[in-house]
């Protein structure tokens, strides 16, 4: 929870604006600041007092070093710092969320599924912390936050190499009892393998809510640590085991943070808090909507705002993965309407230039070919007509597939001030690892073919995704098996395939539930060979039905499988492995079976005129996502039309902001959006015969 700052708190700590006390103790206090950027952080800022000792300054100085070394999405991260100043502060990443510790005392103890999966998560993150050559050393329930797309290692206030000498006196305990290991309680040398003890406790405590070693005096705590078994008659037996193992007396005994990520054998929905009980979930949202429901500080700003930019610029803070947007920071929408990225003046020496960022020599290039032609076709005939209010470049970024060539190649093209949006990338992972440059310059980027739910720990603040998410393929599914009688469907969801695989077999699973039919889900471990290993386990339960969510290849021997088996039941395939891969590897097994796709077929009806003008361009008809893209371009040159209809070139976070409260009916489907998700499911049915999926018309999706 926040407190109001007091008259003897500082207006301003190394560019960051405080708005806020997060909590103070005997050495510093820590702030909750907006840097110039318009983030929000976490500002610790040690008292001067204090800073005067050169012991407690090298001791800062360290964790600073050392919170820059570790990279994990599940480790906060600094994002500013300055050991020398006069009061040393450090700015970390602000989580709007409770920690462990608040959460289990007002909701209870989690349940097991939701231990183990904060096990593994967490094991991430030390694995993290270990492989920069760290030791936490204070990992406990206080130390980990919970927000809304997972939880959060924080504070290497006490981290170190194992081999630097400490700064404490040799018989001084270094950590919080009670949720430490027994060589840390008897002030010997500690290793990764401390933190690993700690990490067991805190998994016995979010199971139980209660300490492994009980609670009482400091001492009594350090002896039972160091002497005594834990309790842990309450923890679950899916995660007893492993906790114990943990909790072993020798270090020697306990398993690494890496080997304990791979016991806790839970999928983690990375991104999402949904393996959280309700009640956590709703403590996480309403600390989130109270911290960010902030006063408009540049009203209060004492210093005069910068020469040729306006006090009332607004700014956009995002939740997180599907989270609510907030405007915090005023100001009219004539003053915001006249605004620039840069400050710089209108479009007269301008270009308007949309970038295109697509797979287009890599594994996905097929699409990412249709998608760039589809946009050059739909910019091409922008700029053919008469009285264009401008005219419109396109330039293009090939990041071959590749997510350290995606972020590079968003980091280019949001540089050019003169890019208004991006559509793209083709992929999940690469539009996943662009997201961050675009967010940073708040470049609107519309991604056309992915359609992962969540980016891992990324915001949205710039994302649209104008394509249905995976999830969104089991409700034209579910009606479909309803219609057909089907009471039992098997699920096999092949975790080799990636992250998709496991979101759109996760929301089949519930959706198909939704409607009265009974699923019996098996999960392929990314280890196995193939699919077909859980096919007679399947086929014992009897499916009338079988759906599929993989890749094309495992999905492909599963065909076979089932064909050799003589099933003959409803099969459905999830959409990312529907393609010539699949039909060439499974063959004549491949006829039958179901697709449900959120891109048209390019022989379609509504899709006709722009196939005809796309084969007139480009000498071939189009392929897959080549009309989305289409659509969608046209959406953007609409309401960059609209913009310079009333007052010339817009801003970028202004085009965002037309896109994502706009509808726009394009040939495919309408597009509105929420939260950056596209609202509705228009979806499109196609059928294996003869060696090729055929389009079956639109799919009913019961609107």
């Amino acid at each position: 929870m926040t407190e109001q700052l007091t008259p003897s708190d500082p207006v301003r700590i190394g560019g960051h604006r405080l708005l806020a006390r997060l909590g103070a103790g005997g050495m510093g206090v820590v702030y909750l600041g907006r840097a110039e950027t318009g983030e929000l952080a976490a500002v610790k800022v040690i008292r001067p007092e204090y800073a005067a000792e050169t012991d407690f300054r090298a001791r800062f100085r360290r964790e600073a070093a050392a919170a820059r070394r570790v990279r994990s999405p599940w480790v906060v991260p600094v994002t500013g710092a300055d050991p020398e100043a006069e009061a040393p502060w450090l700015a970390t990443a602000f989580v709007p969320g409770p920690a462990l510790a608040e959460a289990v005392a007002r909701c209870g103890p989690l349940p097991e599924r939701g231990t183990r999966i904060l096990g593994k998560i967490l094991a991430r993150a030390l694995a993290a912390v270990h492989a920069a050559g760290l030791v936490h050393r204070d990992v406990k329930p206080g130390n980990v936050l919970l927000a809304v797309d997972g939880p959060r290692l924080i504070d290497f206030g006490i981290a170190r190499s194992p081999e630097e000498t400490a700064l404490t006196s040799p018989d001084a305990v270094v950590g919080t009892p009670g949720f430490l290991a027994p060589e840390q309680a008897q002030g010997r040398e500690v290793g990764p393998a401390a933190d690993v003890f700690a990490l067991g406790c805190v998994l016995a405590y979010a199971a139980t809510g209660r300490p492994p070693f009980g609670t009482g005096a400091v001492d009594a705590l350090l002896y039972r640590t160091v002497h005594d078994d834990p309790d842990l008659a309450e923890v679950p037996d899916g995660v007893r085991d492993v906790v114990l193992r943990c909790l072993a007396k020798d270090p020697a005994a306990r398993p690494t943070a890496a080997e304990l990520d791979e016991a806790l054998v839970e999928d983690a929905p990375e991104g999402t808090a949904e393996w959280l009980p309700d009640e956590v979930v709703r403590l996480i949202a309403d600390r989130s909507a109270a911290t960010l429901a902030l006063p408009d500080i540049d009203a209060t700003a004492a210093t005069a705002p910068e020469p040729g930019r306006a006090a009332g610029r607004r700014r956009f803070l995002a939740l997180g993965a599907g989270g609510a947007v907030l405007l915090a920071a005023g100001g009219g929408a004539a003053l915001w309407a006249g605004l620039r990225d840069d400050g710089s003046p209108g479009p007269a020496a301008r270009r308007w230039i949309l970038g295109v960022q697509a797979d287009l020599s890599g594994p996905q290039q097929a699409a990412g070919r249709a998608q760039e032609r589809g946009v050059r076709l739909a910019v091409e005939q922008f700029n053919a007509r008469e009285r264009r209010p401008f005219e419109v470049e396109a330039v293009v970024a090939d990041d071959r597939g590749d997510p350290a060539e995606a972020e590079r190649a968003a980091r280019r093209l949001a540089a050019d001030r003169d890019v208004l949006a991006v559509v793209g990338s083709t992929g999940d992972k690469t539009t996943g690892a662009a997201l961050g440059p675009y967010d940073e310059r708040r470049v609107p980027q519309l991604t056309v073919s992915s359609a992962q739910g969540v980016y891992g720990t990324a915001s949205r603040r710039s994302l649209l995704q104008t394509v249905p998410t995976y999830g969104t393929t089991s409700l034209p599914a579910a009606l479909m098996l309803k219609a057909a009688g089907v009471r039992r469907l098997g699920m096999v969801i092949d975790r080799a395939a990636g992250e998709f695989a496991w979101e759109e077999g996760h929301l089949a699973y519930r959706t198909v539930g939704l409607v009265e039919i009974e699923v019996h889900p098996r999960v392929v471990p990314r280890s196995a060979a193939s699919p077909v290993a859980v096919l007679a386990d399947l086929l014992d339960w009897e499916p009338d039905a079988v759906y599929y969510a993989g890749g094309p290849r495992r999905g492909a021997d599963l065909a076979r499988g089932l064909a050799d088996r003589g099933f003959t039941g409803v099969r459905i395939l999830g959409y990312p492995a529907a393609g010539p891969e699949f039909t060439a590897r499974a063959g004549a097994a491949a006829d039958g079976w179901e697709v449900y796709a959120p891109y048209i077929d390019p022989g379609a009806k509504p899709v006709a005129k722009f196939a005809a003008a796309f084969r007139e361009r480009y000498g071939r008809a189009p392929g897959r996502w080549a009309a989305e893209a289409y659509d969608v371009t046209r959406m953007v040159l609409d309401r960059l039309t609209e913009a310079a209809g009333g007052g010339g070139r817009p801003a970028r976070a202004e085009l965002f902001e037309l896109l994502a409260k706009g509808t726009y009916r394009g040939l495919v489907r309408e597009y509105a959006f929420q939260d950056g998700y596209l609202q509705g499911v228009e979806m499109f049915h196609y059928r294996a015969a003869d060696g090729r999926f055929g389009y079956a018309g639109p799919a009913d999706t019961g609107e």
